[in-house]
């Protein structure tokens, strides 16, 4: 694992998700980024092209650095995006962007390197021991699809730990659940985690639920059966947000009890902060804490809602400025100029 990784500045920060990616420079001593670009993923064919038209043409300052954050797994001169239709290829962008050094991480340890990063008015607090502990810390994003990291704590530094913990199994446990997942989407047979903990995932367990009931589903797009299951208007959109709750917190419990996170679970992600009062209603935390023999431990572990806007990439801007911070293994997933 390598420690040693000064970056030459200005460093050019991005945060590649599905749906958006955000962009920004860095220059030393900065501490958090500024001059944001936020960008639709479907309206450039290349990320290239994206930094190029979007960040480049506009900016007088030029990186040399560039440190992405992308939602997928990171392997090869070739990575392919989980839902977009972007390949980042690092030798093309050292080549064609002028950058003379390429780090590629997951969006998700980028998420992970932000929980220690910001400041406590960066998070909204659901239960748990309110003190700030020095402790190994999870995070999860339902969004356009649903990230998981690890962020382990040693003696001297944090290590995030990357994965793929959306695409685990999510089964029933109530006779509620029994009627709705035999409706639910499945993939190869399969309910994971991701298939209802996201945005498209959010509907599927709406469709799912109009159907266990026998009613025709009316809400078209899951900002439509949020709005509507906060505004209570709707029973089985209410349901929705309940059970969306519920099912976050199981999920959110098993990933505190596989890191043993007594630092904290962090919800990243724009869905959480939406729909943020129906997770303080007390089904998330219920779920969270029902994990027999251990609920005395999942009582005191912290559930924290990140609602800073742009948390990635203020934990890329911490990396960056003190990479010693953090042990970040960048074999195979670091590019330099020959």
């Amino acid at each position: 694992m390598q420690t040693d990784q000064n970056f030459h500045f200005p460093v050019l920060v991005g945060d590649i998700g599905g749906t958006n990616a955000r962009f920004a420079i860095l220059n030393e001593g900065d501490h958090e980024p500024r001059d944001i670009i936020v960008v639709q993923t479907a309206n450039y064919p290349t990320i290239d092209e994206a930094i190029r038209t979007a960040v480049l043409d506009r900016l007088a300052t030029r990186p040399r650095s560039a440190i992405l954050a992308v939602a997928g797994p990171v392997e090869g001169d070739e990575i392919d995006l989980t839902n977009c239709a972007w390949v980042v290829r690092p030798h093309e962008m050292i080549a064609g962007l002028g950058v003379e050094d390429v780090i590629v991480l997951n969006d998700f340890e980028a998420q992970a390197l932000a929980v220690v990063a910001l400041d406590k008015g960066s998070f909204e607090p659901i239960g748990g021991n309110p003190a700030e502990i020095t402790a190994t810390r999870v995070v999860l994003g339902p969004g356009t699809g649903l990230g998981v990291a690890g962020l382990v704590r040693t003696t001297k530094s944090w290590v995030p730990v990357p994965g793929e913990g959306g695409h685990i199994d999510l089964g029933p446990q109530t006779e509620r659940d029994y009627q709705i997942f035999p409706h639910v989407e499945r993939i190869e047979g399969r309910v994971t985690a991701e298939q209802i903990l996201c945005g498209r995932g959010l509907r599927n367990l709406y469709v799912a639920i109009c159907r266990a009931d026998g009613v025709e589903p009316i809400l078209a797009t899951p900002v439509d059966i949020s709005s509507a299951g906060l505004a209570g208007n709707n029973p089985q959109a209410k349901e929705t947000l309940d059970l969306f709750a519920t099912y976050l917190g199981r999920v959110a419990g098993d990933m505190a009890l596989i890191f043993m996170a007594h630092g904290g679970v962090y919800l990243s992600g724009g869905i959480p902060q939406h729909i943020l009062p129906a997770l303080k209603t007390g089904h998330l935390r219920q779920a969270f804490e029902d994990k027999a023999p251990h609920s005395h431990i999942m009582r005191d572990i912290p559930i924290r809602v990140v609602t800073h806007p742009q948390a990635a990439l203020v934990g890329l801007s911490a990396y960056a400025q003190n990479p010693a911070a953090f042990q970040v293994g960048t074999e195979g997933r670091r590019w330099q100029l020959a």
